[in-house]
């Protein structure tokens, strides 16, 4: 857990830049989802009524600066005024955008600042140099301000010049956000109660081999389903007919299945399609007869009912990733009764670690059943296969 909180910290009179993750989903100008906005308003609130001068900094989407006219397309797609518009909304102090990222204009708005006052600058990644953390562009944001509160989860396993650069010259802290969050994951992965079980999905067992390694360590179960499941199913002489496979993996799954042993669990039944879109044919059948032109696309009701037997008992549930292509109401079902399984376990500590299976828990009505859905995907992700996090290892080490 981090030494610093932003509670250590003498905020009063103080320009404080905060570091946060506004990388919100914006269609046609308007924001669709602000749940990273209301996550970041404990810190924001904590600071305004306490007497700082908050500067707010965060990244919005994907800048090309490689290609001028993709870059000007991304700077006009990803600008954060819509962010400060909803804000404002949300907070009661005075909230001004600056639509730059260094300059006279941001240096005189942040001049002119009051006690409590808010000031959101723009997109970080404008700048070429955020990615690269650029000790130029870090030594400057750190010159805008006195202190420096990290509380972008999401991105805090990224060593850029807004998450990491910035703390090497100022004191620093991190907010409530990250300090919850590295409490619950910590909680969970590094003092489990137990048994603890993993739970994990998605399309590719590349995107989790340090995971699925890490686990297999840590974890009494662990529990793959997914379209990652199949790379493992054909890794144990299965045919799985179309169904996703990553050829250049299938000896990695034989050495986790043999170093798993009993404590690894696959799906026995899946339900299938002849086709990814538009399929005329769906079937459930066991993953010993999947028919050749077929595509699992979900966990069938046996995978459900073995899975929920495995959680039985669990103190401690990690889950990361669907279990199929739940965006399609017909491939949903797997997702939906394992979460459901998951929020309905006894005195259990579960947390989902970011990413699609959160957008699953929260599209499906689960987002209060659950004792933590991390904000973070890629650094949950991260912090599950045992890896620092750079923008949390600063503020420890400083």
């Amino acid at each position: 857990m981090a030494k610093q909180t932003v509670r250590d910290l003498d905020v009063k009179g103080k320009r404080v830049l905060v570091r946060v993750d506004f990388n919100v989903p914006i269609k046609d100008g308007k924001i669709t989802n602000d749940n990273r906005i209301v996550s970041a308003l404990p810190t924001i609130n904590y600071l305004t009524e306490h007497g700082a001068k908050v500067i707010l900094m965060s990244h919005l989407g994907k800048i090309d600066h490689k290609d001028p006219e993709k870059c000007e397309a991304g700077k006009k797609k990803n600008n954060m005024a819509p962010v400060a518009a909803r804000l404002q909304e949300l907070v009661s102090g005075k909230v001004t955008f600056v639509p730059v990222t260094r300059g006279e204009e941001l240096e005189n708005a942040i001049a002119a600042m009051n006690e409590g006052d808010i000031v959101l600058m723009q997109n970080t990644r404008y700048e070429k140099g955020e990615s690269k953390n650029d000790p130029d562009l870090a030594a400057y944001w750190a010159g805008l301000g006195d202190l420096f509160v990290s509380d972008a989860f999401g991105s805090v396993h990224r060593a850029h010049a807004s998450t990491v650069g910035i703390a090497t010259h100022l004191p620093s802290a991190c907010g409530f956000l990250v300090q919850k969050e590295i409490e619950n994951l910590s909680a969970a992965i590094d003092n489990p109660k137990r048994p603890l079980v993993a739970i994990l999905g998605g399309a590719k067992v590349s995107d989790k081999i340090a995971v699925i390694e890490n686990l297999l360590n840590i974890a009494d179960k662990v529990i793959v389903g997914g379209g990652m499941a199949y790379t493992f199913l054909k890794a144990q002489g299965k045919e799985i007919g179309t169904s996703l496979l990553e050829e250049d993996r299938i000896e990695m799954a034989k050495e986790f299945l043999a170093k798993g042993g009993d404590k690894l669990v696959l799906p026995v039944d899946s339900v299938v399609a002849n086709a990814f879109e538009n399929a005329t044919e769906v079937k459930t059948v066991s993953n010993d007869e999947i028919p050749a032109g077929f595509m699992g696309l979900d966990i069938g009701p046996k995978s459900v009912e073995l899975f929920k037997k495995e959680l039985q008992g669990a103190k401690t549930v990690v889950w990361n990733g669907p279990m199929g292509v739940f965006e399609n109401p017909a491939y949903a079902n797997g997702t939906i009764e394992v979460c459901k399984a998951i929020s309905e376990l006894p005195d259990a500590m579960t947390v989902i670690g970011g990413g699609d299976s959160a957008a699953a828990a929260i599209q499906l009505g689960f987002k209060d059943k659950f004792t933590h859905i991390s904000t973070g995907g890629g650094a949950s992700l991260e912090y599950m296969e045992g890896k620092e996090l750079p923008g949390i290892a600063i503020i420890q080490e400083k």
